[in-house]
């Protein structure tokens, strides 16, 4: 199983942005030295009590400086928000960086409100999102290349730097609603599926769908699929719990918020089931949430729950969020991420 933690550089209350940057990346480089697979940068906008991480490209690239062997996964680059061609060359720019280690992790995000700051309507995100990622890959793949879509228009252009990876990083796509995961499969791309307390069994026809999709288009194997969910390890339950309750059910609140906010907002399908999720994030419980597929607990809990996930799910990959909601003192966090390294994943190796 691949083993990832998804960072969103969290804002501290009281402290300059500067700190904030500090303590991020003292997290990334001790996630380097105990061996963890890959850390995943987020893409935020707007929110100065949630996150400084508005440009994850340029943070990856302090990163692949500051580290020598783990991998960095853009956790997710927000494709309609930007132009194609400019998105080519910075990936391509940090992965000559990083010589090989950058995974691009692509999705639409749901937070309509950073479209309309950006003045891009909402409802062309799908096909934003779908051009950007063709003129990507077609900017990887050939040294020259051409594109008359809806959005973009442009002829023989030459993107450079090429990627230090042959075609280009490894690209991850965001299962954002039920019809994306047979489409993802399709492509032959790895997906990224996420649970805020939902129990990921659920899904499970879901990323059945998503297999069947990726033989029937003939691709080798079956497919790699990462599962998103907010995490936590201390010595014991209650520590645990007592270290990251509090940040959990904050995150929920502010989830909430944002897809109240979303739901009222022109352009954005699926309001009613926008609403209908803020609701639930409102009323969450820790106890409720236990009985999804959040990892909290000692490493033999996490340990149990993977396993079982993996059995279940045919998990490939999982991306911890191990500071959820942004609470949580960095020590404890980095205690938590020791514990992830030391006692977790080498019973999966």
């Amino acid at each position: 199983m691949e083993f990832g933690v998804y960072h969103e550089f969290p804002s501290l209350a009281g402290r300059p942005d500067t700190a904030a940057f500090e303590d991020a990346f003292d997290l990334v480089e001790a996630a380097d030295d105990w061996g963890l697979d890959i850390m995943w940068l987020a893409e935020l906008h707007f929110d100065p009590e949630r996150s400084v991480l508005s440009s994850p490209l340029c943070v990856a690239s302090a990163a692949a400086a500051r580290t020598k062997r783990i991998r960095i996964g853009i956790g997710v680059q927000v494709l309609p928000l930007g132009n194609p061609l400019r998105i080519a060359e910075d990936v391509a720019t940090v992965d000559q960086i990083s010589r090989g280690r950058l995974v691009l992790g692509v999705g639409r995000s749901g937070v309509a409100r950073t479209y309309e700051a950006y003045n891009i309507p909402y409802a062309e995100s799908r096909g934003r999102f779908g051009e950007t990622l063709a003129i990507i890959q077609k900017a990887w793949d050939a040294p020259v290349v051409s594109f008359e879509g809806d959005y973009f228009r442009f002829a023989d252009i030459a993107v450079t730097p090429r990627p230090f990876q042959a075609g280009g990083p490894p690209i991850y796509i965001a299962a954002t609603s039920p019809d994306t995961y047979a489409a993802i499969g399709r492509r032959g791309k790895p997906i990224l599926m996420g649970v805020k307390f939902e129990d990921a069994r659920e899904l499970a026809p879901l990323i059945q769908a998503y297999r069947d999709a990726w033989k029937a288009a003939g691709h080798p194997g079956q497919g790699h699929v990462t599962m998103r969910t907010p995490g936590y390890l201390a010595s014991t339950a209650a520590a645990a719990r007592a270290d990251a309750e509090a940040s959990l059910l904050h995150y929920y609140r502010a989830q909430a918020a944002l897809q109240m906010d979303s739901a009222r907002r022109p352009g954005v399908d699926g309001a009613d089931r926008k609403r209908a999720a803020a609701e639930r994030l409102n009323a969450m419980t820790f106890e409720e949430a236990q009985r999804g597929s959040i990892l909290f607990g000692t490493p033999d809990e996490v340990t149990d729950r993977l396993k079982a996930l993996e059995r279940d799910i045919g998990l490939d990959g999982i991306m911890i969020e191990m500071n959820t909601g942004g609470l949580i003192a960095h020590e404890k966090e980095k205690a938590a991420l020791r514990l992830l390294c030391r006692e977790v994943m080498p019973r999966f190796r």
